[in-house]
């Protein structure tokens, strides 16, 4: 119902607007308002993001665009409004428009609120993650002794079934195979290519999962007492598996998350939202709490030290990544991104992006 309230709030507004732009802009169009904002989301002003003037938002603008071609699940806590989300998406900026134009973009059409823990606390955890290369064989071998598989399409479930059973019992299509550590991993990363023994590269996506819990497979080692050489980095802990693959059998079958795949033509990396990832633009967040697609500025630092202050959109999950402010940083394919990857592992605010209930359009 449209109250005497709403009313002086959409003609005050209106003529703030027009004083500041003339008649370059038209009445403003509500939009039902269906988005979800819990109470640990407190709005702030775009000053209160740290470095937000100097992060070069274009590039963050570019895997925005990917955002607008998903089909976005709106569910979790954090939900925008479906119809205002789309009304953005129709008004990009174009590809070559300057970081002052995109900037301004973001700050007419979002609002920025900050993430508190249920504990109040308003910092968590980043990580970082890549898509890894791996060796990788078309039939089982003394190395490539772990399958890696594609969805079933005979109608058996995966769903609720451990890792050690769905291997086992070879619920699903193998599609290639490779060390048993290698394809832990690569389900870890989420995606990867595969390197076989004439040279052709595979690239392997995500396909599904199977809904179970993931298990640290370094905090099995450490409950057993082990502690590989160099810690319990992944490095370390990939280095001293492949040395002893008897217990890298049994830890990494005591871990029931199993992650399926499918052979992609395109060589991107695709994340959960079904869109390519952008290297360090995109970030995976808990999709049990946030609608996927959604702009995020964080403020961190990376493993030497270095501030993080950007702009990224979440586009992809993991079994790993839960909490209000909890996300993995995606750096990439191959050996560079997984040097600054396997060491990313800091502390930092994050600031979610909404779209803005009222918005202004230019008449055509």
């Amino acid at each position: 119902m449209f109250s005497f309230g709403n009313f002086t709030r959409f003609f005050g507004l209106f003529i703030v607007v027009l004083g500041i732009t003339g008649c370059d802009l038209s009445s403003p169009r509500h939009v039902g308002d269906n988005s979800k904002i819990p109470s640990n989301l407190k709005a702030v002003s775009y000053s209160s993001l740290p470095g937000w003037r100097d992060d070069d938002v274009r590039y963050a603008l570019q895997a925005f665009r990917n955002t607008c071609k998903a089909k976005i699940q709106y569910n979790g806590s954090v939900v925008p409004d479906a119809e205002l989300l789309r009304e953005k998406c129709n008004t990009l900026p174009s590809a070559s428009a300057d970081v002052a134009t995109v900037r301004a973009w973001f700050e007419s059409n979002f609002q920025p609120y900050q993430i508190y823990n249920e504990n109040g606390g308003k910092t968590g955890t980043y990580t970082g993650y890549y898509s890894p290369v791996i060796n990788g064989c078309r039939t089982k071998t003394a190395q490539c002794n772990e399958p890696i598989m594609g969805v079933p399409v005979d109608g058996r479930n995966y769903k609720g079934v451990a890792k050690k059973d769905i291997v086992n019992k070879k619920i699903g299509r193998i599609l290639y195979w490779a060390n048993i550590v290698d394809v832990q991993n690569l389900q870890i990363q989420g995606s990867g290519m595969l390197k076989l023994e004439d040279g052709k590269m595979v690239k392997l996506n995500f396909g599904a999962v199977n809904d179970m819990p993931f298990k640290s497979i370094g905090g099995q080692l450490q409950a057993k007492g082990i502690k590989p050489d160099g810690g319990y980095s992944a490095d370390a802990v990939w280095t001293y598996l492949k040395k002893n693959p008897k217990l890298a059998k049994e830890v990494i079958y005591n871990n029931p998350r199993y992650v399926y795949f499918y052979e992609a033509e395109q060589k991107s990396v695709i994340g959960k939202l079904g869109t390519p990832l952008s290297k360090i633009r995109s970030i995976a967040m808990d999709d049990s709490l946030y609608t996927l697609g959604l702009p995020v500025y964080i403020n961190t630092s990376l493993s030497d030290g270095r501030s993080f202050n950007r702009l990224m959109i979440a586009q992809d999950t993991g079994g790993a990544i839960r909490g209000w402010i909890r996300a993995d940083i995606f750096f990439g394919s191959g050996d560079e991104a997984y040097q600054v990857a396997h060491g990313q592992h800091s502390q930092g605010q994050m600031f979610i992006l909404m779209p803005k209930e009222y918005s202004y359009v230019k008449p055509r």
